[in-house]
């Protein structure tokens, strides 16, 4: 067993106006004992950009930028940037974030050589309807009914005419190349797919009408336990270690209060991440503290970044759509956990 510690919350809203209403599911990059901090920060009216704040080791802000590091200017991206994760592979940063233009939440990438300065590198997931997706997917295999159940609506949003795209969201990077080839997650509810490419330029239209017509090959973690069995989601960066891709990510269950997000984990194999060893069958953590279950939506724990300080891991979440918390654990005796379920 492993005992995990809630540190608390870490950055709350401010008064200025770019995130007078949250701060929420940030992006976290180590480097040494710096720890970049890349937030959604909300204003009134959900309007969300990226907020920057720099920690001195895994718990003191030394430095929490007064004006947003990123903020929408282009037309998919006009209602916010939300939900950022960052990795770096070779010498470059890669920021994975969704984009919204009020109708569409789409995965998006931008990269950096040093963490200011970020070039948008557009929509990376597939750009397809419902109906579009849904028969391509089944030529292979018939699809859960929560596919239908979660996604399917109408064509076209009656308040401005825009078309309505397939939800594809949480899009997370393996922190390397794998095999030659840059890996990550994505989620089209309510499972999560795994897709790898050798250059981010080849996620072309072609590309993914090719992935959708194989679906079933591509989905690697679907909710099996009662803490995720609404569905799941992407969350932090994978892990390496040598028993394999340490995976946090989010499960989601229904209550007659709503939905509840806990952090779930699992482990992948370190040469084919397409292969999952194990996973915990209950959550590695839960709300149960204020600052979890009460916010702009009650009842969440979203993870989506960690740091490592020789054997504790950090894990940073959004609580409850409102703040930022930090959770701790010793990574050591998460693997042992782990390998006690082994798939």
């Amino acid at each position: 067993m492993f005992t995990l510690k809630k540190e608390g919350v870490l950055l709350d809203k401010t008064d200025f106006e770019f995130e007078n209403e949250g701060v929420l599911n940030p992006a976290v990059i180590q480097e040494g004992d710096t720890v970049h901090v890349f937030y959604r920060a909300v204003r009134k009216g959900n309007h969300s950009t990226i907020g920057y704040c720099k920690l001195n080791g895994p718990l003191e802000v030394l430095q929490r930028n007064e004006t947003p590091l990123l903020a929408p200017h282009l037309e998919y991206e006009s209602q916010g940037i939300e939900d950022p994760r960052i990795v770096k592979i070779d010498d470059l940063y890669y920021m994975s974030f969704t984009a919204y233009d009020g109708v569409n939440a789409m995965g998006c990438l931008a990269t950096s050589a040093d963490l200011v300065n970020f070039d948008r590198q557009g929509i990376i997931v597939p750009q397809f309807t419902y109906e579009d997706f849904h028969r391509m997917a089944e030529c292979n295999l018939h699809l859960n009914e929560k596919y239908k159940r979660l996604h399917l609506q109408n064509n076209v949003d009656s308040r401005n005419r825009k078309k309505i795209l397939l939800s594809d969201k949480n899009v997370v990077f393996f922190p390397r190349k794998i095999n030659g080839r840059f890996f990550f997650f994505h989620r089209i509810k309510p499972d999560i797919q795994i897709a790898s490419v050798e250059n981010i330029g080849g996620l072309t239209k072609a590309y993914w009408q090719d992935y959708l017509m194989q679906f079933d090959q591509h989905i690697l973690i679907t909710p099996k336990y009662e803490h995720e069995i609404s569905y799941v989601g992407g969350g932090c960066p994978p892990i390496e270690t040598e028993a394999g891709w340490l995976v946090i990510y989010h499960g989601v269950r229904d209550s007659v209060e709503g939905y509840v997000y806990c952090a779930c984990t699992s482990l992948l194999d370190l040469n084919d991440p397409t292969i999952e060893l194990a996973r915990l069958p209950y959550p590695l953590f839960q709300p149960d503290v204020s600052w979890e279950l009460k916010g702009e939506v009650n009842s969440v724990v979203f993870p989506t970044g960690t740091a490592l300080f020789d054997d504790k891991l950090y894990i940073y979440y959004g609580a409850a759509d409102t703040r930022i918390a930090v959770a701790s654990v010793s990574l050591t005796e998460l693997i042992t956990e782990l390998l006690n379920h082994q798939i």
